[in-house]
């Protein structure tokens, strides 16, 4: 999943940037606010981590100009502001979580992994399709019940079209997944991944819509 993370600290920013690289997403990093608003203006993002100490512009003005734009992502506030009342502030602004510094990159991983399920109408942990299962938390990958190893661009790819079963999703979408700023895209990179899972997976396990994109039945 492609995340946008709001981090002004440099050292702690850097260590969000790889640990959230490590969980398979593409990150983008700014650090400050207008810098995230303009990004949330331009960019689609499957998820928001948001620092509110930030310069140029407050997390909590980021925060509220995102929902006052009627968008519905999901918003993960990192702050050291540990009071009930700010916690409460940010709650009310927007934020679907909230998680206190200092924290553990493996809490915040999960909370992540919970807000992504719930934006995509998953509850259940495990995300399940046409015989094949994937687990976020521990990124096994198991079809028929056998398990299947897959590169990281590959897992990346299986996990977008898993969490939307029967929506097809164009190759722009996907590379939406796959990619940050900065990363080349190859021209049929998408297509080669497709093959990829296909050699694993089964030849059926994901359908063609000439024109539209690829899909997993659910």
């Amino acid at each position: 999943m492609r995340i946008l993370l709001v981090e002004d600290d440099a050292l702690l920013g850097d260590a969000l940037h790889v640990g959230l690289r490590q969980a398979g997403h593409a990150v983008d990093w700014v650090r400050d606010g207008m810098a995230a608003s303009t990004a949330l203006a331009s960019e689609d993002y499957a998820a928001l981590v948001l620092d509110l100490s930030l310069p140029k512009r407050d997390g909590l003005d980021v925060l509220r100009r995102l929902r006052a734009d009627k968008k519905a992502l999901p918003v993960l506030i990192l702050t050291a502001r540990d009071t009930v009342d700010d916690r409460i502030r940010g709650l009310d602004a927007g934020a679907d979580d909230y998680l206190v510094k200092p924290f553990d990159m493996g809490e915040l991983n999960a909370r992540l992994r919970a807000l992504l399920r719930r934006s995509a109408g998953q509850p259940a942990p495990l995300l399940t399709a046409s015989g094949i299962t994937l687990d976020p938390a521990t990124r096994e990958v198991r079809c028929a019940g056998n398990p299947v190893e897959l590169s990281a661009m590959e897992y990346a790819l299986l996990h977008a079209l898993l969490q939307h079963p029967g929506r097809a999703l164009s190759r722009a979408q996907l590379e939406q997944h796959l990619y940050a700023w900065g990363e080349e895209t190859g021209s049929n990179t998408v297509e080669v991944y497709i093959h990829h899972l296909r050699k694993k997976l089964g030849t059926e396990s994901i359908r063609t819509l000439r024109g539209i994109g690829y899909v997993i039945a659910p």
